[in-house]
Protein backbone atom coordinates (compact mmCIF):
# COMPACT_ATOMS: atom_id res chain seq x y z
CA UNK A 1 0.00 0.00 0.00
CA UNK A 2 1.50 3.20 -1.25
CA UNK A 3 1.33 6.02 1.17
CA UNK A 4 1.02 10.08 1.19
CA UNK A 5 3.47 11.33 4.01
CA UNK A 6 3.73 15.25 3.99
CA UNK A 7 7.28 16.08 4.14
CA UNK A 8 7.59 18.03 7.19
CA UNK A 9 11.26 18.99 6.80
CA UNK A 10 10.59 22.37 4.65
CA UNK A 11 7.75 23.52 7.27
CA UNK A 12 9.45 26.52 9.98
CA UNK A 13 7.86 27.07 12.85
CA UNK A 14 9.13 30.57 15.10
CA UNK A 15 11.23 28.09 16.89
CA UNK A 16 12.04 25.44 14.79
CA UNK A 17 15.01 23.87 14.60
CA UNK A 18 15.50 22.04 12.14
CA UNK A 19 10.74 1.81 -22.91
CA UNK A 20 9.99 3.62 -20.47
CA UNK A 21 6.19 2.21 -20.64
CA UNK A 22 5.81 -1.42 -20.50
CA UNK A 23 2.97 -2.84 -23.17
CA UNK A 24 -0.23 -5.27 -21.52
CA UNK A 25 -0.16 -8.21 -22.02
CA UNK A 26 -3.62 -8.61 -22.03
CA UNK A 27 -5.26 -5.00 -23.07
CA UNK A 28 -8.94 -4.29 -21.13
CA UNK A 29 -11.27 -2.69 -23.80
CA UNK A 30 -14.78 -1.59 -22.66
CA UNK A 31 -17.34 0.06 -24.95
CA UNK A 32 -18.15 3.45 -24.11
CA UNK A 33 -20.69 6.41 -24.66
CA UNK A 34 -18.15 9.46 -25.37
CA UNK A 35 -14.93 7.93 -25.84
CA UNK A 36 -14.77 3.79 -26.90
CA UNK A 37 -11.65 2.39 -24.62
CA UNK A 38 -8.93 1.07 -26.84
CA UNK A 39 -5.69 -0.75 -26.70
CA UNK A 40 -2.68 1.30 -25.93
CA UNK A 41 1.23 0.10 -26.71
CA UNK A 42 2.89 2.67 -24.53
CA UNK A 43 0.23 3.00 -21.13
CA UNK A 44 -0.43 -0.43 -18.94
CA UNK A 45 -4.73 -0.69 -19.08
CA UNK A 46 -6.09 -1.04 -16.01
CA UNK A 47 -7.07 -4.39 -14.42
CA UNK A 48 -8.28 -5.52 -10.59
CA UNK A 49 -5.48 -5.69 -8.38
CA UNK A 50 -2.62 -5.40 -10.77
CA UNK A 51 -1.38 -2.31 -8.58
CA UNK A 52 1.78 -3.48 -6.80
CA UNK A 53 1.90 -2.41 -2.59
CA UNK A 54 5.07 -0.72 -1.42
CA UNK A 55 5.42 -1.18 2.64
CA UNK A 56 3.22 0.91 4.80
CA UNK A 57 5.35 3.35 7.13
CA UNK A 58 4.65 5.59 9.47
CA UNK A 59 4.58 9.26 8.69
CA UNK A 60 7.00 11.24 9.36
CA UNK A 61 5.90 13.98 12.87
CA UNK A 62 7.54 17.78 12.84
CA UNK A 63 9.82 18.22 15.54
CA UNK A 64 8.72 20.77 18.11
CA UNK A 65 10.61 21.99 20.61
CA UNK A 66 9.26 21.81 24.22
CA UNK A 67 8.82 25.68 24.90
CA UNK A 68 7.27 25.92 21.58
CA UNK A 69 4.60 28.66 21.85
CA UNK A 70 1.89 28.26 19.68
CA UNK A 71 0.00 31.50 19.88
CA UNK A 72 2.90 32.67 17.89
CA UNK A 73 3.29 34.21 14.10
CA UNK A 74 5.69 32.41 11.14
CA UNK A 75 7.82 34.61 9.19
CA UNK A 76 10.25 32.77 7.23
CA UNK A 77 11.80 32.74 3.75
CA UNK A 78 14.63 30.34 2.58
CA UNK A 79 17.63 32.25 2.15
CA UNK A 80 19.09 30.07 -0.81
CA UNK A 81 15.72 31.70 -2.45
CA UNK A 82 15.58 34.52 -4.98
CA UNK A 83 13.02 36.28 -3.90
CA UNK A 84 12.15 37.45 -7.93
CA UNK A 85 11.43 33.45 -8.37
CA UNK A 86 8.49 33.59 -5.97
CA UNK A 87 6.08 34.58 -8.78
CA UNK A 88 2.87 31.99 -7.26
CA UNK A 89 1.71 32.07 -3.70
CA UNK A 90 -0.99 29.68 -1.84
CA UNK A 91 -3.34 31.74 0.49
CA UNK A 92 -6.11 30.89 2.68
CA UNK A 93 -7.98 33.27 4.87
CA UNK A 94 -9.99 31.48 7.09
CA UNK A 95 -10.99 30.88 10.94
CA UNK A 96 -9.65 28.26 13.18
CA UNK A 97 -10.65 26.16 16.18
CA UNK A 98 -9.67 28.69 18.44
CA UNK A 99 -11.30 31.05 20.72
CA UNK A 100 -9.96 34.59 21.48
CA UNK A 101 -10.51 36.37 24.73
CA UNK A 102 -13.92 37.40 23.71
CA UNK A 103 -15.21 34.06 22.93
CA UNK A 104 -14.66 34.62 19.20
CA UNK A 105 -13.14 32.75 16.77
CA UNK A 106 -9.74 33.85 15.90
CA UNK A 107 -9.48 34.01 11.87
CA UNK A 108 -5.74 33.36 10.46
CA UNK A 109 -3.89 34.56 6.97
CA UNK A 110 -1.70 31.62 5.79
CA UNK A 111 0.70 32.28 2.96
CA UNK A 112 3.14 30.09 1.35
CA UNK A 113 4.76 29.40 -1.97
CA UNK A 114 4.31 25.52 -3.70
CA UNK A 115 7.93 24.61 -2.74
CA UNK A 116 7.43 26.35 1.23
CA UNK A 117 10.09 28.78 0.39
CA UNK A 118 8.17 31.38 1.45
CA UNK A 119 5.97 30.88 5.00
CA UNK A 120 3.77 33.15 6.87
CA UNK A 121 1.21 33.25 9.18
CA UNK A 122 -1.08 35.94 11.16
CA UNK A 123 -3.82 36.10 13.35
CA UNK A 124 -6.98 38.07 13.09
CA UNK A 125 -9.85 38.66 15.20
CA UNK A 126 -13.27 38.20 13.41
CA UNK A 127 -14.26 41.82 13.57
CA UNK A 128 -12.14 43.19 10.55
CA UNK A 129 -12.61 40.66 8.01
CA UNK A 130 -12.55 41.91 4.87
CA UNK A 131 -10.74 42.49 1.56
CA UNK A 132 -9.31 45.64 2.93
CA UNK A 133 -7.75 43.97 5.89
CA UNK A 134 -6.33 40.88 3.48
CA UNK A 135 -5.29 43.54 1.13
CA UNK A 136 -3.34 45.18 3.82
CA UNK A 137 -1.97 41.41 4.71
CA UNK A 138 -0.85 40.60 1.55
CA UNK A 139 1.27 44.02 1.30
CA UNK A 140 2.52 42.96 4.67
CA UNK A 141 4.21 39.74 3.21
CA UNK A 142 5.78 41.33 0.45
CA UNK A 143 7.40 44.20 3.37
CA UNK A 144 8.16 41.85 6.32
CA UNK A 145 9.60 38.94 4.01
CA UNK A 146 11.28 41.83 1.54
CA UNK A 147 9.96 39.59 -2.07
CA UNK A 148 7.94 41.19 -4.84
CA UNK A 149 4.18 40.92 -4.85
CA UNK A 150 3.19 37.52 -6.97
CA UNK A 151 1.86 37.29 -10.50
CA UNK A 152 -1.05 34.76 -9.24
CA UNK A 153 -2.20 33.74 -6.00
CA UNK A 154 -4.16 30.60 -5.48
CA UNK A 155 -6.83 29.80 -2.95
CA UNK A 156 -9.65 27.12 -2.64
CA UNK A 157 -11.89 28.02 -0.31
CA UNK A 158 -15.01 29.32 -2.58
CA UNK A 159 -16.73 31.16 0.13
CA UNK A 160 -13.88 33.42 0.46
CA UNK A 161 -13.76 34.21 -3.53
CA UNK A 162 -15.04 37.87 -3.12
CA UNK A 163 -13.02 38.66 -1.01
CA UNK A 164 -9.91 36.99 -2.20
CA UNK A 165 -10.38 38.57 -5.66
CA UNK A 166 -11.29 42.08 -4.17
CA UNK A 167 -8.10 41.94 -2.42
CA UNK A 168 -6.06 41.05 -5.41
CA UNK A 169 -7.48 42.96 -8.20
CA UNK A 170 -6.49 46.06 -5.74
CA UNK A 171 -3.28 45.13 -6.00
CA UNK A 172 -3.27 43.90 -9.74
CA UNK A 173 -2.43 40.52 -8.85
CA UNK A 174 -4.21 37.65 -10.84
CA UNK A 175 -6.55 35.77 -8.30
CA UNK A 176 -6.77 31.37 -9.03
CA UNK A 177 -9.24 29.68 -7.55
CA UNK A 178 -7.88 26.52 -7.40
CA UNK A 179 -7.77 22.95 -5.26
CA UNK A 180 -4.29 22.38 -7.08
CA UNK A 181 -3.07 24.58 -3.72
CA UNK A 182 -1.60 20.84 -2.44
CA UNK A 183 1.17 23.03 -0.43
CA UNK A 184 -0.69 25.09 1.68
CA UNK A 185 -3.27 22.20 2.13
CA UNK A 186 -0.89 19.71 3.46
CA UNK A 187 0.34 22.68 5.61
CA UNK A 188 -2.87 23.49 7.22
CA UNK A 189 -3.42 19.67 7.99
CA UNK A 190 0.23 19.93 9.91
CA UNK A 191 -0.72 22.95 11.39
CA UNK A 192 -4.03 21.70 12.83
CA UNK A 193 -2.29 19.07 14.79
CA UNK A 194 1.35 20.97 15.68
CA UNK A 195 -0.34 24.27 16.39
CA UNK A 196 -3.68 24.47 16.70
CA UNK A 197 -4.24 21.85 18.63
CA UNK A 198 -1.86 23.08 20.88
CA UNK A 199 -3.14 26.73 20.85
CA UNK A 200 -5.09 27.64 24.34
CA UNK A 201 -7.85 28.78 22.82
CA UNK A 202 -8.72 25.43 21.03
CA UNK A 203 -11.55 24.23 20.71
CA UNK A 204 -12.12 20.43 19.98
CA UNK A 205 -15.23 20.55 18.73
CA UNK A 206 -15.27 23.43 16.45
CA UNK A 207 -16.35 22.84 12.76
CA UNK A 208 -14.84 25.84 10.21
CA UNK A 209 -17.18 28.75 9.08
CA UNK A 210 -16.22 27.34 5.66
CA UNK A 211 -17.02 24.29 4.86
CA UNK A 212 -15.86 22.82 1.49
CA UNK A 213 -18.89 22.32 -1.36
CA UNK A 214 -19.01 19.59 -3.40
CA UNK A 215 -21.40 20.60 -6.45
CA UNK A 216 -23.21 18.74 -8.83
CA UNK A 217 -21.11 17.82 -12.11
CA UNK A 218 -22.45 19.66 -15.06
CA UNK A 219 -22.03 19.18 -18.93
CA UNK A 220 -18.61 19.30 -20.39
CA UNK A 221 -18.08 22.24 -22.96
CA UNK A 222 -17.40 21.09 -26.31
CA UNK A 223 -14.17 22.46 -26.26
CA UNK A 224 -12.70 19.91 -23.82
CA UNK A 225 -14.32 16.70 -25.62
CA UNK A 226 -11.75 13.98 -27.20
CA UNK A 227 -12.97 10.95 -28.86
CA UNK A 228 -11.78 8.01 -27.01
CA UNK A 229 -10.42 7.51 -23.63
CA UNK A 230 -8.85 4.83 -21.86
CA UNK A 231 -8.13 3.34 -18.16
CA UNK A 232 -4.44 2.85 -18.05
CA UNK A 233 -1.47 2.87 -15.64
CA UNK A 234 2.52 3.87 -15.41
CA UNK A 235 4.82 2.89 -13.02
CA UNK A 236 5.57 5.89 -10.57
CA UNK A 237 9.24 5.92 -12.66
CA UNK A 238 7.76 6.96 -15.57
CA UNK A 239 5.25 9.45 -13.56
CA UNK A 240 8.46 11.48 -12.55
CA UNK A 241 9.79 11.18 -16.22
CA UNK A 242 6.76 12.38 -17.71
CA UNK A 243 6.79 15.33 -15.11
CA UNK A 244 9.87 15.87 -15.98
CA UNK A 245 8.82 16.24 -19.68
CA UNK A 246 6.11 18.85 -18.13
CA UNK A 247 8.65 20.76 -16.89
CA UNK A 248 10.55 21.12 -20.20
CA UNK A 249 7.54 22.98 -21.79
CA UNK A 250 4.72 20.66 -23.06
CA UNK A 251 1.14 21.15 -21.78
CA UNK A 252 0.24 20.12 -17.97
CA UNK A 253 0.48 20.38 -14.77
CA UNK A 254 2.83 18.13 -12.35
CA UNK A 255 3.29 18.38 -8.42
CA UNK A 256 6.03 18.59 -5.94
CA UNK A 257 6.64 14.84 -5.33
CA UNK A 258 9.69 15.43 -2.69
CA UNK A 259 7.11 17.62 -0.73
CA UNK A 260 4.19 15.04 -0.65
CA UNK A 261 6.56 12.37 1.04
CA UNK A 262 5.20 9.58 -1.15
CA UNK A 263 6.59 6.64 -0.50
CA UNK A 264 5.84 4.94 -3.44
CA UNK A 265 8.06 2.19 -5.14
CA UNK A 266 9.18 3.07 -8.66
CA UNK A 267 7.84 0.14 -10.42
CA UNK A 268 4.34 0.72 -8.34
CA UNK A 269 1.53 1.52 -11.45
CA UNK A 270 -0.07 4.96 -10.97
CA UNK A 271 -3.82 4.71 -12.11
CA UNK A 272 -4.62 7.32 -14.75
CA UNK A 273 -6.67 7.98 -17.41
CA UNK A 274 -5.74 8.53 -21.09
CA UNK A 275 -7.69 10.58 -23.61
CA UNK A 276 -7.43 10.77 -27.70
CA UNK A 277 -8.52 13.30 -29.58
CA UNK A 278 -7.49 14.67 -33.28
CA UNK A 279 -7.27 18.43 -31.60
CA UNK A 280 -4.35 16.96 -29.24
CA UNK A 281 -2.97 19.94 -28.45
CA UNK A 282 -5.59 21.99 -28.52
CA UNK A 283 -7.30 19.98 -26.01
CA UNK A 284 -4.01 20.17 -23.87
CA UNK A 285 -3.61 23.59 -23.98
CA UNK A 286 -7.16 24.27 -23.20
CA UNK A 287 -7.17 21.52 -19.89
CA UNK A 288 -3.49 23.72 -19.10
CA UNK A 289 -5.50 26.69 -18.62
CA UNK A 290 -8.63 24.97 -16.42
CA UNK A 291 -6.54 23.96 -12.60
CA UNK A 292 -7.83 20.02 -13.18
CA UNK A 293 -7.51 18.73 -9.73
CA UNK A 294 -9.01 15.13 -10.12
CA UNK A 295 -10.88 12.62 -12.38
CA UNK A 296 -12.97 10.13 -10.60
CA UNK A 297 -14.59 6.92 -11.94
CA UNK A 298 -18.50 7.08 -10.85
CA UNK A 299 -19.19 3.42 -11.18
CA UNK A 300 -22.57 3.60 -9.66
CA UNK A 301 -23.62 6.48 -12.48
CA UNK A 302 -21.45 4.80 -15.12
CA UNK A 303 -19.29 7.95 -15.38
CA UNK A 304 -15.86 10.09 -15.45
CA UNK A 305 -16.02 13.14 -13.34
CA UNK A 306 -13.48 16.04 -13.82
CA UNK A 307 -12.54 18.37 -11.44
CA UNK A 308 -11.43 21.79 -12.19
CA UNK A 309 -10.85 25.10 -10.52
CA UNK A 310 -12.09 25.25 -7.01
CA UNK A 311 -16.25 24.15 -7.07
CA UNK A 312 -16.81 22.75 -10.64
CA UNK A 313 -17.45 19.59 -11.59
CA UNK A 314 -17.91 18.31 -15.53
CA UNK A 315 -18.95 14.77 -16.66
CA UNK A 316 -16.44 13.75 -18.70
CA UNK A 317 -17.90 11.06 -19.78
CA UNK A 318 -20.18 8.49 -19.30
CA UNK A 319 -19.91 4.77 -20.62
CA UNK A 320 -22.45 1.45 -20.71
CA UNK A 321 -22.93 0.26 -17.09
CA UNK A 322 -22.41 -3.58 -16.84
CA UNK A 323 -20.43 -5.65 -13.86
CA UNK A 324 -17.52 -5.51 -15.75
CA UNK A 325 -17.35 -1.68 -16.48
CA UNK A 326 -18.35 -1.31 -12.87
CA UNK A 327 -15.63 -3.64 -11.30
CA UNK A 328 -12.83 -2.25 -13.42
CA UNK A 329 -14.20 1.51 -12.59
CA UNK A 330 -14.21 0.79 -8.90
CA UNK A 331 -11.02 -1.13 -9.35
CA UNK A 332 -9.46 1.89 -10.58
CA UNK A 333 -10.69 3.92 -7.91
CA UNK A 334 -9.21 1.64 -5.34
CA UNK A 335 -6.13 1.76 -7.28
CA UNK A 336 -5.94 5.71 -7.05
CA UNK A 337 -6.81 5.62 -2.85
CA UNK A 338 -3.90 2.94 -2.59
CA UNK A 339 -1.17 5.36 -3.87
CA UNK A 340 -2.39 8.32 -2.03
CA UNK A 341 -5.11 9.97 -4.64
CA UNK A 342 -2.12 10.59 -6.90
CA UNK A 343 -3.02 9.54 -10.32
CA UNK A 344 -3.27 11.20 -14.36
CA UNK A 345 -4.61 12.68 -17.26
CA UNK A 346 -2.53 12.27 -20.85
CA UNK A 347 -3.41 13.57 -23.63
CA UNK A 348 -2.69 11.66 -26.55
CA UNK A 349 -3.37 12.50 -30.46
CA UNK A 350 -4.09 8.56 -30.77
CA UNK A 351 -4.64 6.11 -28.05
CA UNK A 352 -1.31 3.77 -30.06
CA UNK A 353 0.58 7.24 -30.21
CA UNK A 354 3.74 7.21 -28.43
CA UNK A 355 3.97 10.55 -27.59
CA UNK A 356 1.69 13.04 -25.04
CA UNK A 357 0.41 16.78 -25.73
CA UNK A 358 -0.45 17.29 -22.55
CA UNK A 359 0.24 15.51 -19.03
CA UNK A 360 -1.52 16.47 -15.71
CA UNK A 361 -0.61 14.91 -12.44
CA UNK A 362 -3.44 14.89 -9.80
CA UNK A 363 -3.85 14.51 -6.65
CA UNK A 364 -7.20 13.42 -5.24
CA UNK A 365 -6.55 14.97 -1.82
CA UNK A 366 -8.60 15.42 1.51
CA UNK A 367 -8.72 19.00 2.98
CA UNK A 368 -7.87 19.66 6.15
CA UNK A 369 -9.84 20.03 8.91
CA UNK A 370 -9.94 23.46 8.86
Amino acid sequence: MATLNFNPARIRSSSFKHSKFTSPSKPITISCTTFPFHSHPKLIHFRTHSVSESTQKEATEAILQEDDDPTAELRYLDPETDPSTITDWELDFCSRPILDARGKKIWELVVCDKTLSLQYTKYFPNNVINSITLKDGIVAVSDELGVPLPRNIRFFRSQMQTIITNACNELRIRPVPSKRCVSIILWLEERYETIYRRHPGFQEASKTLLALDNPFPTELPDILYGQRWAFVQLPYSAVREEVSNFEKGFCGSGLDLDLLGLEIDDNTLIPGLAVASSSAMALAAGLSGLEVCAVEADAARARLILSVGISTRYIFSTFKKTPQTSSEAEAWEAAKKACGGLHFLAIQPDLDSEDCAGFNLLLDLPFPPV
